[in-house]
C-alpha cells in the first residue's frame, strides 16, 4: 500500500485553517449538535457522532465545548435548526469544488458560496455536476512517529482500511464509510492519536495544477470558502506540483 501523499501538499491550508481556533471549534460543535440531535447521545450507536468526536478530538477541541455541544442538540439547551446542504462547483484552471454546509438560512448559505466562487474565479453548477468525481471514503491522517506503514497496517486493516499511505512522516488510512467506527476505534486502542479523522471526498481524477498563478487562484478559493462559517468541508480535485507548493509555502 503505497503512493503519493496528497496530505503533503494541501497541509498548508490545514496549518492556515487550525489557526483560526474558535471557527474550526464552532465549526465541530455544528456537527456534534446535527449528528446528536438525528441519531441520539451515544456515538456507538451513532456513526456521524462518533465521525464529529473523532474530528474534535483532533482538533483539540475542549470537553466543555463538547459536552455543550451534546447537550443542544439532544435539546438540552435549546432547539437545533441547522440543516446538511451541499453545493458543486468550478474552479480554476478546470477544478472541480465539493461544498458541504450545515446552515439556519439556506438564502445566506447560498449567497455567500456563490459570492465566493464569482470572485475568485470560479462558478457554482447543477447539482450533479461534479460529484460523480468524487468518492465518500474515510479518511485518517496520522503524523510523527505512529506514521508507520507496517504498524498501521497491523492495526487497521482487519478493521477495514483499503489503502495506507506514508510520506514525510504523514500516514493517510482511506477506507469505505462504514468502515469508519472500526478503525476510528483500533487506532484508540492503540493510543494513536489523528491529526484528521472523517468521512470525506476523494476525487477518482486529479487536475494537475503546474503554473504559480493557478495554483494560488485555486488555494484562495479554498481559504476563501473555508472561511465562511456555514461551510463545514471543502473537497477539490487539484493536484498542485511539489515545486508550486514550496514556492507559494515560501512566502
Amino acid at each position: 500500500m503505497s503512493g503519493h501523499s496528497k496530505w503533503a501538499n494541501i497541509k498548508h491550508k490545514k496549518e492556515a485553517t487550525d489557526k483560526k481556533k474558535g471557527q474550526a471549534f464552532s465549526k465541530i460543535a455544528k456537527e456534534i449538535m446535527v449528528a446528536t440531535k438525528v441519531g441520539g447521545k451515544d456515538p456507538n450507536s451513532n456513526i456521524k457522532l462518533r465521525m464529529a468526536l473523532a474530528s474534535a478530538r483532533a482538533a483539540n477541541m475542549p470537553r466543555e465545548n463538547i459536552e455543550r455541544a451534546i447537550k443542544k442538540g439532544a435539546g438540552e439547551l435549546g432547539d437545533v435548526t441547522y440543516e446538511e446542504i451541499t453545493y458543486e462547483g468550478y474552479g480554476p484552471a478546470g477544478t472541480a469544488f465539493i461544498v458541504e454546509c450545515l446552515t439556519d438560512n439556506k438564502n445566506r448559505t447560498i449567497c455567500d458560496v456563490r459570492m465566493a466562487f464569482d470572485r475568485n474565479g470560479g462558478n457554482l453548477a447543477a447539482s450533479g455536476a461534479v460529484a460523480w468525481m468524487f468518492q465518500r471514503k474515510a479518511h485518517f491522517v496520522i503524523e510523527g512517529e505512529n506514521a508507520d506503514e507496517e504498524k498501521l497496517m497491523d492495526l487497521v486493516l482487519d478493521a477495514g482500511a483499503e489503502d495506507i499511505t506514508v510520506e514525510n512522516d504523514v500516514a493517510e488510512i482511506w477506507a469505505a464509510p462504514d468502515a469508519f467506527a472500526d478503525i476510528s476505534k483500533a487506532l484508540e486502542d492503540a493510543g494513536i492519536d489523528c491529526s484528521e479523522a472523517a468521512i470525506t471526498r476523494q476525487p477518482e481524477n486529479t487536475v494537475e495544477i503546474k503554473e504559480l498563478s493557478k495554483a494560488q487562484q485555486v488555494l484562495r478559493l479554498i481559504d476563501k470558502l473555508e472561511d465562511l462559517d456555514d461551510v463545514q468541508s471543502v473537497h477539490c480535485n487539484d493536484d498542485i506540483a511539489d515545486e508550486i507548493m514550496e514556492q507559494i509555502d515560501a512566502e
